[in-house]
């Protein structure tokens, strides 16, 4: 057999529950991911495969595939390389590798459904899509978030006084966002302090002292003073902010990522921008209070989902929309180095959602008009308002599905 299918064909698009206005909705939304980074492009082996389907180091004698996602990716992924459901983890890899990196990433980014992509280009040890790259292969459009820590870094490395730090700090953070197609910043202040910081600005003279500190130890931004100068200068840039919280590698303390410790900055900050909490897990509900009683706070639940599978994404969902705001949901996936993690957090979305909606409306708790309007704003609308992205250019009519 061939081992890629034409160019200009797309691949199937996985199976969906159909049968409701709310699943097909869901099937043929065209989504708007606020939060991914990019893919690798190079042939991956089993051990490189693996280390990218994890939050976790390597685990001696065990595979990532007998995990939750290991499964999900061998019952939802294996199909769309022409192999039967559950596929094994040998044969999956093997054609993974027939096939090649190009018809892989192909495959699952067109079958996504994704046409916004808002591209985290802050982490990449891994040399990974450019935003532009990643849109290019599913067919969609990127835009790029600005890891601010990662911007804060390279002042540092260029070298500057401390004195200087601040406003040089400032100035890069500037011309980072000027760039084209910008459209937020990003912290992982969650990793670096976790949020139960003092809420206030720091004083010009704390963050010199601060500064010099830093720049004589060198390494990561981790002093919890110039963090909070961090979080106040993205005030300042007047962009969306987005803030990991919770779920995350074994560097973080995840007591500390609980994004209730905000709640005093948020006092602080409010009117001025949208802080948007990204991932959750667990504490989506948390994260479902501080949306339902600030109007600045935003949330999704990637990563999660595609941890968690389709199985499980409606419980997930469900808690997370508990009490927050239908404005106040977005959809992300998250999805890091494999394309996989693109298909399956679109997948486990579309699902899970439609699922959570279907039952409120069979029980009569929601009406289909607020049902189908509420997968509108979470599959897209909501992102493009938050970050002034355009409206999407209508479908003809026979070329939805």
């Amino acid at each position: 057999m061939s081992a890629a299918r034409p160019a200009d064909k797309a691949p199937p698009r996985p199976t969906h529950a159909s049968g409701s206005p709310i699943h097909d909705a869901l099937a043929a939304a065209r989504l708007v991911d606020h939060h991914c980074h990019g893919i690798v492009t190079t042939p991956l082996d089993r051990p490189g495969f693996e280390s990218l389907i994890t939050e976790g180091e390597r685990w001696p004698g065990i595979s990532p595939f007998d995990s939750p996602v290991g499964v999900a990716i061998r019952r939802h992924c294996a199909p769309l390389l022409d192999l039967p459901r559950h596929a094994p983890a040998d044969a999956y890899l093997a054609r993974r590798a027939e096939f090649g990196p190009a018809e892989v990433n192909r495959r699952f980014l067109t079958a996504a459904g994704t046409d916004v992509f808002c591209v985290d280009t802050g982490y990449a040890p891994e040399r990974l899509t450019t935003p532009a790259e990643l849109a290019g292969i599913a067919g969609g459009t990127a835009y790029e978030i600005v890891r601010l820590e990662g911007v804060a870094e390279a002042v540092a490395a260029r070298g500057v006084e401390p004195d200087a730090y601040a406003q040089a700090f400032r100035t890069a953070a500037e011309e980072a966002v000027r760039r084209p197609d910008v459209v937020g910043v990003k912290s992982v202040a969650a990793y670096r302090t976790g949020f139960d910081l003092d809420p206030a600005r720091p004083a010009p003279e704390d963050v010199t002292r601060a500064a010099a500190n830093w720049i004589a130890r060198g390494g990561r931004l981790a002093d919890p003073v110039l963090v909070r100068h961090l979080l106040w200068t993205a005030v300042d840039l007047g962009l969306p902010l987005q803030l990991h919280t919770g779920f995350g590698d074994s560097d973080i303390r995840m007591h500390r990522t609980d994004p209730t410790h905000l709640t005093d900055w948020l006092h602080l900050t409010a009117g001025t921008i949208p802080v948007l909490l990204l991932h959750c897990w667990p504490y989506q509900r948390q994260a479902a209070y501080l949306a339902a009683v600030f109007e600045q706070v935003y949330l999704d639940v990637g990563l999660t989902l595609h941890h968690v599978g389709p199985a499980r994404a409606a419980a997930i969902l469900a808690e997370a929309l508990e009490i927050t705001p239908f404005r106040k949901l977005l959809y992300s996936s998250d999805a890091y180095g494999v394309a996989e993690f693109h298909l399956l957090g679109a997948l486990a979305f579309r699902e899970g959602l439609a699922g959570l909606l279907q039952e409120r409306v069979t029980a009569d708790e929601l009406s289909l008009p607020d049902a189908l309007r509420l997968v509108a704003w979470v599959s897209g609308d909501n992102a493009r308002r938050l970050y002034g992205l355009p409206s999407p250019a209508p479908v003809p009519a026979g070329e939805r599905h």
